[in-house]
């Protein structure tokens, strides 16, 4: 199996296409034996065992699963169950202000037995974030600039050095368009942005990061879809700061955005040649949040029910939006953000499962696109005289095996890229 970050790869172009031809490839597989001798005339049962696209959904809830200090294991064996049977890659929380509470104590080793047990499981892992003005220490405050600064450096370095290998992948910055201006918590991230400027506040995450780590993944990560982001993003590209992907936010607590409006945002962001990650998706099966409330941290409710109506359309609007982002060639990973709505943000109904643990229909349908319509296998299929056969499948990994006899197999290969492909196999080693 490939390295769970082969999952990503920048796009060939940014054309919309509904068919999913640049998700798909046309393989011929060459079947030999361990001589090396071609496998004529045999039967072989091909099967797709991962996706290249990013299925992602936050991890944050099975990190006590994970290092079996879980308060309700059984809950936490059915959620685990299901967010593998749909996702194959996660998000974990590196909040500063819940990583280190007290200066000098951290999260590390749990965090380290969590991300270390979805990569046992095949799942690429990513950090998020590494610098962010919520959820901050409130150790940090009153501490001079020049001393915040030097404390955010080290915390960076200090995080990309110890999971390196582990997590290759963050969110090395987060929401900096409303960093500087951000007023609703006292913190010390943002008059250190304020200050330095969020150009220069980007530069020191991704230089940190990268430094710590060449061969880190970064993104660039923000809920404002306005032209500010935009504006954003172009002051970095001509500052001559690298960014691996761009981060697009898409909490849709006060309505669906629609297929418009979607493919109108991919476009805008698509322009800059980058590869897009939406990296935090919800969409509620419940009332929607009221249009006036502009902050959604400000709309504070004790209940807030999944309902059957709500489910249904949850349900739809989750497949439409599913297709709507494979379909765009930009588009390389999207993540959901909660799988239940036990602990969901807000109290919303947002995740995928009901706070029991139940599956509900927007569960039920996007499996049926991740394992179903988007999967290939598995496939019986025969090779010809000279061991080859064809195979038309998602990009991805693949398990390959005979049937019957000494050279059964199994043995494994990946459709890297759209469009033809020749591949060589070899069992029974």
């Amino acid at each position: 199996m490939s390295t769970p970050t082969s999952l990503f790869t920048p796009p060939v172009d940014h054309v919309v296409d509904p068919d999913l031809a640049h998700r798909r490839a046309d393989a011929v597989v060459t079947v030999t034996g361990a001589d090396g001798a071609p496998l004529a005339d045999t039967d072989v049962l091909v099967e797709q065992t991962q996706h290249r696209f990013g299925f992602g959904c936050i991890g944050f809830d099975l990190v006590d699963h994970a290092n079996g200090t879980s308060a309700d294991p059984a809950y936490d064996q059915r959620l685990a169950e299901a967010w593998f049977d749909v996702f194959n890659f996660a998000t974990l929380p590196f909040y500063w202000g819940t990583f280190e509470p007290e200066e000098g104590r951290t999260r590390t080793e749990e965090l380290l037995t969590a991300a270390r047990w979805f990569r046992e499981q095949g799942i690429a892992v990513k950090g998020h974030p590494l610098v962010w003005h919520t959820v901050q220490p409130k150790w940090l405050l009153g501490r001079p600039l020049e001393e915040v600064e030097r404390l955010q450096r080290e915390r960076i370095r200090r995080d990309v050095a110890a999971f390196a290998g582990v997590i290759d992948m963050w969110d090395a910055i987060n929401e900096v368009v409303i960093m500087p201006v951000f007023d609703a918590e006292e913190n010390a991230i943002t008059p250190l942005a304020r200050a330095r400027g969020r150009v220069e506040t980007i530069r020191m995450a991704f230089e940190e990061a990268r430094a710590t780590n060449p061969s880190a993944v970064l993104l660039l990560n923000d809920f404002d879809m306005s032209t500010a982001y935009e504006c954003l993003i172009e002051a970095v590209l001509e500052a001559g700061i690298r960014i691996d992907y761009l981060g697009l936010q898409s909490h849709q607590h006060q309505g669906y955005w629609g297929r418009e409006k979607t493919l109108r945002t991919l476009d805008r962001f698509s322009r800059y040649g980058i590869p897009i990650h939406m990296t935090e998706t919800t969409l509620l099966s419940g009332d929607v949040m009221p249009e006036h409330i502009v902050d959604l941290n400000d709309w504070q409710v004790d209940e807030w029910p999944s309902t059957p109506e709500g489910e249904e359309r949850q349900a739809d609007e989750i497949e439409e939006w599913y297709r709507t982002l494979l379909a765009h060639p930009a588009v390389q990973a999207t993540t959901y953000w909660g799988l239940s709505d036990r602990g969901m943000w807000l109290n919303a109904p947002g995740g995928l499962l009901r706070a029991d643990g139940t599956r509900k229909p927007a569960f039920d349908r996007l499996r049926s696109l991740v394992k179903g319509e988007w999967w290939t296998g598995p496939t019986a299929l025969r090779t010809d005289d000279a061991g080859r056969v064809r195979l038309s499948g998602f990009l991805g990994e693949y398990r390959i095996s005979a049937e019957t006899g000494a050279d059964a197999g199994p043995a494994t290969f990946e459709l890297d890229a759209p469009g033809a492909q020749e591949v060589s196999v070899r069992l029974g080693e």
